[in-house]
């Protein structure tokens, strides 16, 4: 399981990376030099990077926003699904339950 990190490490990390970009050929290598800095990974780093951009609208792709909902949106599927199967189960056991012919 992945370890929690604290959202001000990210953000301190992400901040670092964007002040520091142009001192370096790309943004993969300037997240490698602040993850080694702070003891991250570098594609962790990374793709904290690509996501904040994301976020921003400068760059194409799901925000943390949507893919959140969509979790809860899946979670919430789950659940009402589980709860059809119950219903299910229990109106077969009533009709039998009420069914003449079973007396």
């Amino acid at each position: 399981m992945p370890k929690k990190i604290d959202p001000a490490v990210k953000e301190r990390a992400v901040r670092l990376v964007r002040e520091h970009q142009d001192q370096y050929s790309s943004t993969t290598a300037a997240a490698q030099a602040v993850a080694r800095q702070l003891g991250l990974g570098k594609e962790t780093v990374r793709r904290w990077v690509v996501q904040a951009d994301i976020d921003a609208g400068t760059r194409e792709g799901m925000s943390s926003g949507e893919r959140e909902e969509i979790r809860a949106l899946k979670a919430e599927n789950a659940r009402l699904r589980e709860d059809v199967a119950i219903l299910r189960a229990a109106t077969t056991f009533f009709v039998g339950e009420l069914d003449p012919r079973s007396r």
